[in-house]
């Protein structure tokens, strides 16, 4: 068996830029279908609030009311704290580009938010509508801090309670010195 060669002429320098181009607006065109096809929130400034806007690994406290394009509520709530992290993709996008103050209009595709499932009062494949205003928001070290001193202001008030005894009573250590014995 023979092969036979057949030479190739070599590209110009012109027509190798065209090659690129074409590459170029091949890419471009890929990326721009990709970016129309991703589901992406609605979000609507009502009120602009003032400050940095929390991140995913932030608590924040908001007013909020959900609906369905139906117009039913399935939540509301007039301050509810919540992880950012730990919310509907949607959601949690939406809350990273609020700031403090701020009132905002949401909405949620299905994709990001509950999908094909049911979620209590929530149909599968239900578009999520929000009305809410970002209270306030803290790091989770700070939220954790504020906990830890919660909790030992408890134990100190409960100390407290024991060392004083019940209302109208001799306190946990018994009667006082030098009373009679109880029967």
């Amino acid at each position: 068996m023979s092969v036979t060669t057949v030479p190739l002429r070599p590209v110009s320098k012109q027509g190798l830029w065209l090659i690129w181009i074409g590459v170029i607006a091949l890419l471009g065109a890929a990326a721009a279908f990709a970016y129309h096809m991703t589901p992406r929130i609605g979000f609507e400034v009502v009120k602009e609030g003032t400050g940095n806007s929390p991140t995913k690994a932030d608590v924040v406290l908001v007013k909020y009311e959900g609906k369905l394009d139906d117009g039913t509520v399935f939540d509301a709530n007039e301050q509810a704290p919540m992880q950012v992290a730990q919310v509907v993709p949607g959601f949690s996008e939406a809350l990273t580009r609020m700031k403090k103050g701020g009132e905002y209009k949401i909405t949620i595709p299905p994709q990001l938010g509950y999908g094909d499932r049911e979620a209590g009062p929530i149909p599968a494949n239900s578009t999520l509508n929000f009305t809410v205003t970002l209270l306030d928001f803290r790091s989770e070290a700070e939220v954790r801090a504020m906990q830890q001193q919660m909790q030992q202001q408890q134990q100190m008030m409960q100390q407290q309670q024991m060392m004083q005894g019940a209302p109208g009573g001799a306190g946990p250590a018994g009667p006082p010195p030098g009373a009679p014995p109880q029967p």
